[in-house]
């Protein structure tokens, strides 16, 4: 059972990934596909090997539930950081590497919640590690797909933030409702099963349809998306200022690095 969910959850992984590297170039999107799927691989194995310490540590699941809230957030409000001529960096004008670790980040993430999703299941080790890594090796084979789908299908871009911010809910949803934490608001414990995150992806995925083809529903659901606006900007400004806080000092290397090629490769001016 555990490996049948595994198998079929891994197409929300494939989705949000092929939509984040959907703006590159095609050499370049099929190697941040590639690179994703290692990290996914990586990750799932890292987050086996600590299961029990990830389970006892609640703030993980924290900064894995903010960071995909905030994926969601950034991507439907465009609430980026602006580069040196004023432009927005947002999730669609990223290069390689800045889209590489965006996607490694939401795999880390995802790999939290997939870990201790199968631990509640099964805690037999070898079924874990079993339900997991099948589950990994469907990703690999349906990625490929994700990419030519959202080709034919854009609204499957704005589809896998979606079920990105739905998986960071749902960990929120389950830490309020946690008696061993400090914030614990609802009665619990509550844990939403990979059956019913499924049903859930199912749902998400026809109402996306259906918003793409069927009039009636833009206009029903345009008041929910404008009620969200707000509290999406704040999430993605926020968050976004924290991870700018963290990874100034690679930014910082980066620009020197890259301030440094450009001397190198421009030529001296004409006497």
């Amino acid at each position: 059972m555990l490996i049948v969910i595994e198998g079929l959850l891994s197409v929300d992984n494939a989705l949000a990934i092929a939509a984040m590297a959907n703006h590159l170039p095609e050499k370049q999107k099929y190697l941040a596909l590639k690179l994703g799927i290692i990290g996914a691989y990586l990750f799932r194995g890292i987050c086996m090997f600590f299961a029990a310490w990830i389970i006892e540590n609640p703030w993980l699941k924290i900064c894995g539930a903010a960071y995909l809230v905030y994926l969601m957030s950034e991507h439907f409000t465009g609430a980026g950081d602006e580069d040196n001529d004023g432009n927005k960096d947002s999730p669609n004008q990223r290069g390689l590497w800045a889209t590489v670790i965006g996607i490694e980040l939401m795999d880390l993430s995802l790999s939290v919640d997939n870990v201790v999703a199968a631990v509640a299941i099964d805690p037999r080790l070898w079924v874990v590690c079993t339900g997991v890594f099948i589950g990994i090796l469907a990703l690999r084979f349906v990625a490929g797909a994700c990419i030519k789908l959202l080709e034919k299908f854009p609204i499957l871009a704005d589809t896998a933030f979606v079920l990105i911010g739905y998986v960071g809910g749902i960990l929120v949803f389950e830490l309020l409702s946690d008696p061993t934490t400090s914030f614990q608001v609802f009665e619990g414990p509550v844990h939403v099963g990979p059956a019913r995150k499924f049903v859930g992806i199912v749902l998400i995925l026809g109402i996306s349809i259906l918003y793409a083809k069927v009039p009636a529903v833009q206009v029903a659901l345009k008041p929910l998306f404008k009620a969200l606006h707000v509290p999406m900007k704040i999430i993605a400004m926020t968050v976004g200022l924290i991870l700018k806080v963290i990874f100034l000092p690679f930014t910082l290397i980066m620009s020197l690095f890259k301030s440094k090629a450009v001397a190198e490769t421009t030529p001296p001016p004409a006497m």
